[in-house]
C-alpha cells in the first residue's frame, strides 16, 4: 500500500511540474490546457450522472419485481380463497332414462309414421303393424263372451223353472199326504175302504218321488251355472287378452322424447322383443362422477354452473339432485374385491345426479360431455 501511494506521490509531483513548465509558456497553451482540464473534469462527472442513473434503474426494478410479487401473492390468495368454494369435474356426462322400442307381437309393419331424430310428443304413434290376425282373434273371443252370456241367461231360466217344479211337487206331496191320512182314518173306522186307503199311500210315495227328482234336478241346474260362469271369465280374459294385442299393433311413444336409432322399416317383420328404435326422453340431466374427496361439503340442493362441451359460450343452471350411495365401482358388472390379492388404493369417484333448473334450449343427448362447478361453501 505505501508503495502505492509513492506512486500517487510521484504522478502528482510529476503534473506539478507539468504544469509549472506550461505555464512559464504562453498564455494560450495555458488557456488551452484550462479548457483540456475542464473538459476531462465534465467526461468525469457525466460518468459518475450515468452510474447514478443505473443504480436508479436497478432499484425502480427491483422495487417493481417486489411490488408485482406482492401483488401476485394477494391475487393467489384470492384466487385460492374464491376456488375452495366449488367443487368441479370433467368426468360428467348428459344422462337419460333412454328407452328400447321393441314389439310385443308378432307382425308385418305397416307403417313408419316418424323418422330419425324427430321430436314427438306423448302417444304419438311409432310403428303401425298388421293388425288383421289380432282382430280376428278379439273377434273371436268377442262371440265366446256373448255365447257364455247366453248361456248363463238361459240356465237361469231353467233353474227358474226348476224352482218352480220343485214347488209343484211339494204342493202335490202335501195333498198326498193329507189324503193318504185322510183315508188311513176312514178305512180304521169303517168309513172307507182299506184299497182306497192303499191307493192314497202309493200316490203318496209317488209324490214323495216327484218331489225328490224335481229337487235333485233343480241343484243339477244351479250347479252348472257356476261352470258357465267360470266359462265366461274364461272368454272374458281371453277377449281381454286378443284386445291387448290388437291394442300392440299399434306402438306409441311411452313420454315425449326424440326418436333415435330408428331402424323399423314398412314391410319387414317384427319379432316379439326384436327392437325397432330407441327413444330418449325429454328429461335428461347430468351424472357427475365426482372424486369421494369431493364431497365433503356437497349437498342436495347446491347451485350448480353447467358448461357443456358442444356449446361452449352457454353456461347453464341447475343443482345437485342426489348423491349416490356408494361408488360406481360398487354398482360395476365386475365389481372390485379389495378383500383377495394385493391392495393398491385409489381415490373412488362417486355419481352425483344434476338437473337443469330450466329446461335447456339446445339440443342435448345422453353422452355429451360436460363440465360442472358446484358451490360447496
Amino acid at each position: 500500500m505505501d508503495q502505492r501511494v509513492d506512486n500517487e506521490r510521484r504522478q502528482d509531483e510529476r503534473r506539478q511540474d507539468e504544469r509549472r513548465q506550461d505555464s512559464e509558456r504562453s498564455p494560450a497553451s495555458n488557456d488551452g490546457r484550462d479548457a483540456d482540464s475542464g473538459a476531462g473534469d465534465d467526461k468525469k462527472t457525466g460518468k459518475q450522472t450515468a452510474a447514478a442513473g443505473a443504480l436508479r434503474k436497478r432499484r425502480g426494478l427491483v422495487l417493481a419485481l417486489v411490488v408485482g410479487g406482492i401483488i401476485l401473492a394477494v391475487l393467489l390468495g384470492l384466487w385460492w380463497l374464491n376456488a375452495r368454494k366449488y367443487e368441479s369435474t370433467d368426468d360428467a356426462f348428459i344422462d337419460a332414462r333412454t328407452v328400447q322400442i321393441s314389439a310385443q307381437v308378432a307382425a308385418a309393419i305397416v307403417d313408419v309414421p316418424v323418422t330419425d331424430n324427430q321430436m314427438v310428443e306423448a302417444g304419438a304413434e311409432l310403428v303401425r303393424l298388421d293388425d288383421r290376425d289380432y282382430v280376428a282373434q278379439r273377434d273371436q273371443a268377442q262371440a265366446s263372451v256373448n255365447n257364455y252370456t247366453a248361456q248363463i241367461a238361459e240356465q237361469k231360466a231353467k233353474i227358474d223353472q226348476a224352482e218352480k217344479q220343485v214347488a209343484q211337487a211339494q204342493a202335490t206331496l202335501t195333498f198326498a199326504q193329507q189324503q193318504a191320512e185322510r183315508y188311513q182314518t176312514l178305512a180304521k173306522q169303517g168309513s172307507g175302504t182299506v184299497e182306497q186307503a192303499q191307493q192314497y199311500s202309493s200316490n203318496l210315495l209317488q209324490s214323495q218321488a216327484a218331489f225328490a227328482a224335481a229337487q235333485a234336478n233343480a241343484a243339477a241346474t244351479e250347479k252348472e251355472e257356476p261352470v258357465l260362469e267360470a266359462q265366461l271369465k274364461n272368454a272374458q280374459a281371453q277377449l281381454a287378452q286378443a284386445e291387448a294385442n290388437l291394442s300392440r299393433t299399434i306402438i306409441t311413444a311411452p313420454v315425449a322424447g326424440r326418436v333415435t336409432h330408428l331402424t323399423a322399416a314398412k314391410g319387414a317383420y317384427a319379432a316379439v322383443g326384436q327392437a325397432l328404435m330407441m327413444f330418449v326422453p325429454r328429461d335428461i340431466w347430468v351424472t357427475a362422477n365426482f372424486k369421494e374427496t369431493q364431497l365433503d361439503l356437497m349437498r342436495p340442493g347446491q347451485p350448480v354452473d353447467i358448461e357443456i362441451d358442444a356449446y361452449p359460450d352457454h353456461t347453464f343452471k341447475g343443482h345437485i339432485a342426489s348423491i349416490q350411495a356408494g361408488s360406481g365401482t360398487a354398482f360395476s358388472l365386475l365389481p372390485a374385491e379389495n378383500a383377495t390379492g394385493n391392495y393398491v388404493k385409489i381415490v373412488q369417484r362417486v355419481p352425483v345426479k344434476i338437473v337443469f333448473d330450466k329446461p335447456p334450449d339446445v339440443e342435448l343427448g345422453p353422452g355429451m360431455s360436460v363440465v360442472p362447478t358446484v358451490k360447496v361453501r
